[in-house]
């Protein structure tokens, strides 16, 4: 079972970025497909969720607006479109897959947000 995430890199703000995450052993459509984020020194942060079945997505306030979750079945990834993006935007960025007991983390994509 592996998460690979990429896309991540150095933006201005009011950039854009797309981060994609690639699932490897299990299917991303029977799992809550989730984005989170982290600074060093605080906890990680649920950024965007994508349920299972019927595909509703969820948003933390802060990004709401902003940020777009989507799944992409015929290549069991999962993507996080950021618009207009703010400094405090700036975090490392994981994607996560959970069903029931089962829980898989990637290593993460670093996103700065700075001119």
């Amino acid at each position: 079972v592996q998460l690979v995430e990429s896309g991540g890199g150095l933006v201005q703000p009011g950039g854009s970025l797309r981060l994609s995450c690639v699932a490897s052993g299990f299917t991303v459509s029977s799992y809550l497909m989730s984005w989170y984020r982290q600074v060093p020194g605080k906890e990680r942060e649920l950024v965007a969720s994508i349920f299972n079945f019927g595909g509703s997505t969820n948003y933390a306030d802060s990004v709401k607006g902003r940020f777009t979750i989507s799944r992409e079945n015929a290549k069991n990834a999962v993507y996080l479109q950021m618009n207009n993006l703010k400094p405090e935007d700036t975090a490392v960025y994981y994607c996560s897959g959970t069903f029931l007991s089962l829980e898989y983390w990637g290593k993460g994509t670093q996103v700065t947000v700075s001119s």
